[in-house]
């Protein structure tokens, strides 16, 4: 699934495209992705005019002019096309949702295993759907990701920090790559209790989360398997990965000390999780 680098190259990718137009008509081929498309969306979006487009978590939102926020989210395999008015516009497969702008651009989402979402709601906060609510801070915010900040989040969090810092209702964006690459670099094994961890601990993680997603912005994202950009290139931070989907490899900090540790793969909450145990060592 697109993780916050991923989406915030995309959502950039579509901002110029959409900016400042007029929607024209809407096309949805299908009634449903993981939830229905909205009954009204297409009243919603005919001739409203894009005011913005921007990224909460992993969500893609764009704001119309008659008060309204169009949502999208990629789900596993979603991708967003545009479609310039020179080029041809044959109905892809799996193009379940499109729309055309007065400018004869259009933006097409293609999903193949159908786990995105498209929602609207009404552009006020107290119209913010309750899941919305429920979303943490940003690591990219205004506001700096700081170690207290990230202690008061996890003080009363006995879970994993692993599992914690999966937990979308704490720190958004992150995911499987981009936790296992944080904790490998800030030396944190990813079994450790999140509340346990020890002030230079909080510190490092608050300064390599946000160094980590800056580094996979500026390579486009990782692309392991569906993900490309919205002109079809392959991020390339998968390039850059140290521990993930490394299992088996030598550790490339044991190895700079001359110790011989390799990369292990262990499951958590059903997912993936790769460290190393020499360099990430357990203290619980």
């Amino acid at each position: 699934m697109p993780e916050l680098p991923e989406v915030e190259t995309i959502m950039r990718g579509i901002r110029t495209a959409l900016k400042g137009k007029r929607v024209q008509q809407v096309h949805i081929n299908r009634p449903d992705l993981r939830r229905p498309f909205p009954s009204n969306l297409k009243m919603i979006l005919v001739g409203a005019k894009v005011q913005e487009v921007r990224r909460r978590a992993k969500y893609i939102l764009i704001g119309l002019d008659n008060n309204w926020t169009v949502l999208i989210h990629l789900g596993m395999s979603g991708r967003l096309f545009i479609d310039k008015p020179s080029d041809a516009h044959e109905l892809r497969k799996h193009q379940h949702f499109d729309f055309l702008l007065n400018d004869g651009t259009r933006i097409a989402l293609v999903d193949p295993r159908r786990f995105g979402v498209v929602d609207a709601f009404p552009s006020s906060p107290e119209a913010l759907p309750p899941f919305m609510k429920r979303l943490g801070i940003e690591p990219l915010g205004e506001e700096p990701l700081t170690p207290v900040a990230i202690k008061n989040l996890f003080e009363k969090t006995h879970s994993p920090i692993k599992n914690a810092l999966l937990d979308q209702t704490k720190i958004v964006g992150l995911g499987n790559i981009y936790v296992c690459e944080a904790l490998f670099r800030a030396g944190i094994h990813p079994q450790k209790t999140a509340n346990t961890l020890s002030q230079t601990e909080y510190e490092h993680l608050s300064q390599i989360i946000p160094e980590i997603l800056h580094e996979a912005l500026a390579a486009g994202g990782s692309t392991l398997r569906d993900y490309v950009t919205v002109d079809g290139q392959k991020g390339s931070f998968q390039e850059l990965h140290q521990v993930y989907g490394r299992a088996g490899d030598a550790c490339p900090i044991c190895a700079q000390k001359k110790h011989r540790a390799l990369i292990t793969k262990i499951t958590q909450s059903g997912r993936s999780t790769f460290f190393c145990p020499q360099h990430q060592k357990s203290e619980h």
